[in-house]
Order: C-alpha cells, then structure tokens, then sequence
C-alpha cells in the first residue's frame, strides 16, 4: 500500500515535475476515482475516462491549488466535476434527483410493522438477524457479495455517493460532507437511509421476516 507523504512536501514535488511522487499518487487513488466516478456515469469505462480526464486536470491545475482544503479533496472535487458532467451528457439529461426527496421526512428506514407499541418508543417485533452467527462462507459468498453491488448501484445518487465513500472508500463524514457539500445531518440521514436499504436486501435473501 502506497503510503503518500504531507501535502507540504507531496505539493512542491508534483509541482516540479516529480514522476515517482506522480506515480505514487496515481497509485494511491486512481482506484478510489475509477469507483466514486462511478456513482455518476453509466459503466465502468465511462469512469475510467473521466478518471483519466481528472488527471490531465490535477497536473495542469497544480499551480492553482490554493492548500485550502486537502489535496485529496480538491483532486476528488476535479473528479466531482468532470464526471458530473458526462453523466448528464450519457444520459442525455440535465436533472439530477433531489437531495430534498432523498430527505423526505416521510420516508422510514424500517418497516413500523417490525416494531410493538408506541411509535418511536416500541420494541422490535421481529428483531434484526444476527449476522455473526452466520457461516463466513455465507456473508462473503459470490451470490452475497454481488447483491451488496446490484443494491449499492440503485440507490438514490446521493444515499449511493455517501454509502461508497464512507464504507466502501473510508472517508470520513468530515471529508465527505466537505466533498459533496453537505450538512453533518444531512451525511448521516442519507448513510443511515443507504445503510437502511442495504441491511433491507441482505435480510430478505438471508431469510429474514420484513
């Protein structure tokens, strides 16, 4: 695992023309910018392009880079950009689903019939299953391990983004909220929803009561 070094000593170097400090960076988080860029354009390919873009964009913007947020995040904000951009030109539309609608007050991460007594205030009915009792085998299976996929890639764009950087990537809600430009509420409301959805999935093939 490519460890980089501060951005103090990693800025000057990519500046200068550093091939080893650009390659460890490409190493570091081309991946990450394949899997992210996919939250907004329609196929790996297209992700892979637009990572490729962002690179071009990082080494001629390096001069601009001011240090008032991470490299990281600035580099992650290009790919941001770049990909929002061919997702609305793939799919030939301009809207983009509302963060309000993801929101939705109404909206309930679970079931109220899985639950007794007072709304807020009751028991669970039909309690969550304990995943740790089942057999490894099962949790990481082929069958398992592509449903975890087929459900991530139908969430809602913005429950989808904040799922995959922060469980998938490992960012922080700081980071993630910086990124994508939303409140420390509004982050954990739409984790909490996309995690809702995702344990949904897994508990109905797994046998569990909805």
């Amino acid at each position: 695992m490519v460890v980089l070094p501060p951005d103090s000593e990693l800025v000057p170097r990519l500046r200068a023309g550093d091939g080893s400090a650009f390659r460890d960076v490409v190493g570091c988080y081309h991946p990450m910018m394949v899997r992210v860029a996919e939250t907004y354009v329609p196929g790996r390919a297209v992700a892979e392009e637009v990572a490729q873009e962002t690179w071009i964009a990082v080494m001629r913007g390096l001069d601009g880079f001011e240090g008032r947020s991470s490299l990281k995040t600035w580099m992650f904000r290009i790919l941001a950009n770049q990909a929002r951009s061919r997702g609305e030109r793939e799919r030939r539309t301009v809207p983009l689903s509302s963060l309000a609608g993801e929101l939705d007050q109404d909206e309930v991460s679970v079931p109220p019939e899985r639950f007794t007594g007072p709304a807020g205030r009751g028991m669970w009915a039909q309690p969550p299953e304990r995943w740790s009792d089942q057999p490894e085998s099962r949790l990481m299976s082929d069958a398992t391990l592509a449903l975890v996929a087929s459900t991530v890639k139908v969430l809602p764009e913005n429950q989808r983004r904040v799922l995959v950087l922060r469980d998938i990537e490992g960012w922080t809600s700081e980071e993630v909220c910086d990124l994508l430009e939303l409140s420390e509420v509004n982050q954990r409301v739409l984790l909490h929803r996309a995690r809702s959805r995702l344990r949904a999935a897994l508990e109905a093939d797994m046998g569990d009561v909805q």
